[in-house]
């Protein structure tokens, strides 16, 4: 059991853990206020598309405690403010969305906190089992005592359960299918190297951080078995997008002729697009290169290109697995 938490609502306050600290420091913050949550996704303080969903759902909640009137005003101004967030990860506005319709459904806004809280909850609560279950589901197709490598970090920092790809190698040690992990370091903001890293040593698995760049010769000495990663979103055909990095992971499967799959819950499928093209890539800015941990180590003038996400096209990957199943190519959800 891992000793410490991602994110909970408690004693109607909102608390996470702040992941730009990991691992060198453990810090949790608590607020109630809309605001600080918004600010704690866009500055990644809170991540991973189940995540901020999460916490998303949490921050509308917040935004409605101990108001007295003009409740309209102030929940649609949560509900933009929160939506402008972060653009590309899908659970985002599915979970704002299912907070809207709880709004918009009721007479009067008599106790419209109590029945945002509890649809917050029940959010949390459902993406736990979905958790469950994509590692219930996922764990079948690895082979036993396989050697597994990931990307980003998939895991409880980046959901309210177990994790989704994570979520899959964790019940693969669990029954022997899995014996060790190689955890991408993830550049340029180091997801894997401090978060997948933290959570796998909290899990007891074995495992070695990797070079992004080092993929390719892992793969050419056969020490990889499969490759899992999970996913902000994904497009009718099976396209994802998830972050940059991936895309490059699965042209090297393709090449080396290992299995490349993703993980996710139904609530990342996009169903309102039909394609990887369709998908908004948020940019993020240069500082993420020109600084890590606030220490210096390039010129800020230097220009930069930095999408956050990238997107694998379908012919890519081996299966998506999610919370019902575990689908085949051809994808067509």
């Amino acid at each position: 059991m891992s000793d410490f938490f991602s994110l909970k609502f408690e004693y109607d306050y909102f608390v996470y853990i702040n992941q730009t600290k990991l691992p060198l420091e453990e810090v949790y913050i608590k607020t109630d206020e809309y605001e600080r949550i918004a600010v704690a996704i866009e500055r990644l303080e809170v991540r991973g598309a189940p995540a901020i969903g999460i916490t998303a759902a949490y921050g509308i909640t917040v935004a409605m405690k101990n108001i007295s009137d003009d409740y309209e005003t102030q929940f649609y101004k949560a509900y933009e403010r929160l939506k402008r967030t972060r653009p590309t990860a899908v659970n985002l506005f599915w979970a704002l969305d299912v907070m809207k319709k709880v709004f918009e459904s009721v007479d009067n806004y008599d106790g419209i906190y109590e029945k945002l809280k509890t649809s917050a909850i029940e959010i949390h609560n459902e993406d736990i089992k979905s958790c469950e279950a994509m590692g219930v589901n996922g764990v079948e197709l690895f082979a036993k005592d396989s050697v597994i490598l990931t990307h980003c970090n998939t895991g409880q920092l980046a959901t309210g359960g177990s994790g989704t790809a994570f979520s899959v190698i964790k019940k693969g040690f669990e029954t022997g299918k899995v014996k060790f992990v190689y955890s991408d370091e993830t550049r340029p903001l180091l997801q894997g190297s401090r978060l997948t890293a933290f959570e796998l040593s909290k899990s007891n698995i074995p495992f070695e951080m990797l070079p992004d760049s080092a993929a390719a010769f892992l793969m050419k000495q056969r020490k990889i078995d499969a490759v899992i990663t999970g996913a902000d979103r994904i497009a009718k055909n099976g396209d994802t997008a998830n972050k940059i990095g991936t895309y490059n992971l699965a042209i090297l499967c393709n090449f080396y002729k290992i299995p490349f799959y993703i993980a996710a819950p139904i609530s990342t499928i996009d169903f309102s697009i039909n394609s990887g093209e369709e998908i908004d890539i948020e940019m993020r800015g240069s500082e993420e290169m020109s600084y890590i941990r606030g220490v210096q180590v390039t010129k800020e003038e230097y220009s930069a290109y930095t999408p956050a996400f990238d997107v694998t096209p379908n012919e890519l990957i081996s299966a998506i697995i999610t919370d019902k199943q575990v689908h085949k190519p051809p994808y067509n959800f």
